[in-house]
């Protein structure tokens, strides 16, 4: 026996072969989708890249226009500064030029004043001085507001008139008297009483009331203590004609009434027309005063410089000032209220009368008619 192994019959039916393995679609996809986020990563940071270089370029191109704005501004306040010193020296220059301008010329008006004073007789620098004296008080008439200055130049003029007893200047003598006597009849403004009282008005600002302090009044305390005085009188009157006695009646009272009387002092009704003023807190009213005396004040000034117009907007705001913030029933408010309004209805420009008489007279006697 042999151990071959049997031969396969060729007329037996061939085995199929095991099928191949398929291509997995999946991972083909994956693949191509890898490959795309790879080439998208790769433009974004070439972007990105680039966007950094252009924002790298951008910064330095602003720090450089900085820098350079930088040096422009301080070459112009450089230039503005020599610009301004040179502006404050031809200023300087131009001051100087005007007050040696200005001294040349009065001195070639004292020259001139001094030649004609010369070259004219005693009555011309008679006349010609009483004219001065006379225009020099006008001026000083009018700064003042005052008829005094000119009212004295007058009675001078004629005292000085008088004792040269030249006939051809009684008419300038008349004319003198016509003039006084009107510059006499007008009335001036008396700035003096006017300060007077606004000083006054000014130290009363501390002590005048506030609507939005609350403080006793002083008729109230005086009533109430009244009552207190009447009450023991009556309880007692009312207890002799009592049947039953009212002991603990008066006793009620007695406890009872000071209380209330306190509680009535704790609650006052005021009318108030402005909200405002009664939420004024105490550093709120320490300025309120203040802010009135410097209207007080700018008032005080603008009377002394005759600006009339400017004093009486300020008396008319320190007015309305107290009306709105202080209690108008007290009575230091009503009197500072009063001495604003006399203030500012008497603060008016007045009109002082010219002496163009006495003017006229001295340049017909000048000339010599």
């Amino acid at each position: 026996m042999s151990d071959s192994l049997p031969s396969p019959d060729p007329s037996a039916p061939a085995l199929p072969a095991p099928p191949a393995a398929p291509a997995t679609p999946a991972r083909g996809g994956m693949a191509v989708v890898t490959g795309v986020l790879l080439l998208a990563s790769v433009v974004a940071l070439v972007l990105a890249w680039r966007a950094d270089q252009r924002v790298a370029a951008l910064e330095q191109a602003l720090v450089l226009r900085q820098e350079e704005s930088a040096k422009q501004a301080a070459e112009a306040q450089l230039l503005a500064k020599q610009a301004n010193e040179g502006m404050g020296a031809a200023a300087a220059k131009v001051a100087l030029l005007e007050a040696r301008v200005a001294e040349v010329a009065l001195q070639r008006t004292q020259l001139e004043d001094l030649i004609q004073s010369l070259s004219r007789s005693r009555d011309e620098n008679l006349l010609v001085d009483v004219e001065a004296a006379i225009r020099m008080a006008m001026q000083q008439s009018a700064i003042t507001g005052s008829t005094e200055p000119l009212v004295l130049v007058l009675r001078q003029s004629d005292e000085r008139l008088a004792r040269y007893s030249q006939p051809r200047l009684d008419g300038v003598r008349r004319a003198i008297a016509r003039d006084l006597d009107r510059v006499k009849s007008a009335g001036a403004l008396d700035i003096a009483t006017l300060t007077v009282r606004l000083d006054e008005a000014m130290r009363m600002v501390d002590e005048l009331p506030l609507l939005a302090t609350a403080e006793p009044r002083r008729e109230r305390e005086r009533d109430a203590a009244a009552a207190r005085a009447a009450r023991p009188a009556a309880s007692a009157a009312s207890a002799a004609t009592a049947e039953e006695g009212s002991a603990w009646r008066d006793a009620w009272n007695r406890l009872a009434g000071p209380v209330w009387d306190e509680v009535r002092s704790l609650v006052r009704v005021t009318r108030i027309e402005h909200p405002d003023a009664a939420l004024l807190t105490p550093e709120q009213s320490y300025f309120v005063r203040e802010n009135l005396k410097l209207k007080l004040l700018n008032a005080r000034l603008a009377l002394l410089s005759r600006q009339f117009p400017t004093a009486q907007a300020d008396v008319l705001g320190a007015q309305q000032a107290l009306e709105r913030y202080f209690d108008r029933g007290s009575r230091r408010t009503t009197a500072a209220l009063e001495l604003l309004r006399q203030v500012g209805q008497q603060a008016r420009q007045t009109v002082l009368p010219r002496p163009d008489d006495t003017l006229a007279a001295l340049a017909t006697a000048a000339a010599g008619r």
